[in-house]
């Protein structure tokens, strides 16, 4: 119920909630540390179990408790990895952009800015190994391969520019955006051209980053993006999406 300034009020659960969350961030409730059960922290909290409930449901939900059932079971307290809170992203952005709440141009300059400085990183950064990987994700002979695999390709070497650069976060926020636009693509047609010329792409940044080329490896990963915006364009609007702009 909205107060009277307009602001929305918080629920009940949701401030059990919040205040749970901070009891976990400040440490207070350690990693993997059970919960009081539901009956003591209703009562505590002076809210019916129901209530309760509720605020774990959503703690759950943001991958800062677990529940297990059994004996021995509970609610444990744990702390979400890079994973989680990239595809908890990643979910949130695909409703949005399903409720054209988020323009396509949003989210190529969104990747344009999180993966040109990315790829700048990785030459300034890469170890021998990182090389090896962005190699190993280029196929030899990719018109050989199921559309899907080659995607799955794609997808690996853009992954491995980001994980060179050696910033967590940056690749938390750059793999959402990321597959939110590949799957759009995925559902297009595309020639055996268009995946011919991405491996040209993908081998000259990978040689770029490979050489410690800063510059260059920015520059390639700029034009290779620039490139996409066009098949990006027509997939959008294949898909039925009213925002590309």
């Amino acid at each position: 119920m909205p107060s009277s300034g307009g602001e929305r009020v918080a629920k009940a659960y949701e401030l059990i909630a919040m205040r749970l969350r901070e009891q976990i961030l400040e440490g207070v409730l350690e990693e993997g540390s059970r919960l009081p059960k539901e009956t003591v922290l209703a009562e505590e909290c002076g809210v019916s179990r129901a209530t309760i409930r509720e605020a774990l449901r959503l703690l759950t939900a943001q991958n800062l408790i677990r529940t297990a059932k059994g004996a021995g079971g509970g609610s444990f307290v744990t702390v979400p990895s890079a994973g989680h809170l990239s595809e908890s992203l990643r979910s949130g952005i695909d409703l949005l952009a399903a409720a054209d709440d988020l323009t396509l141009e949003e989210l190529l300059e969104t990747r344009e800015l999180l993966e040109v400085p990315a790829a700048r990183l990785a030459a300034r950064r890469r170890s021998e190994e990182d090389v090896v990987l962005l190699y190993e994700s280029i196929p030899d002979r990719p018109l050989q391969l199921p559309t899907k695999e080659q995607f799955v390709y794609n997808r690996d070497f853009h992954s491995c520019v980001i994980a060179a650069c050696g910033n967590r976060l940056l690749s938390i926020a750059a793999q959402p955006v990321f597959a939110v636009l590949q799957t759009h693509l995925s559902r297009s047609r595309l020639g055996r051209g268009w995946h011919r010329s991405i491996n040209d792409h993908h081998r000259g940044i990978a040689s770029a980053i490979g050489v410690g080329d800063e510059a260059g490896a920015g520059e390639q990963m700029l034009d290779h993006l620039e490139w996409l915006r066009p098949y990006y364009e027509k997939a959008w609007r294949a898909a039925g999406r009213t925002t590309v702009g």
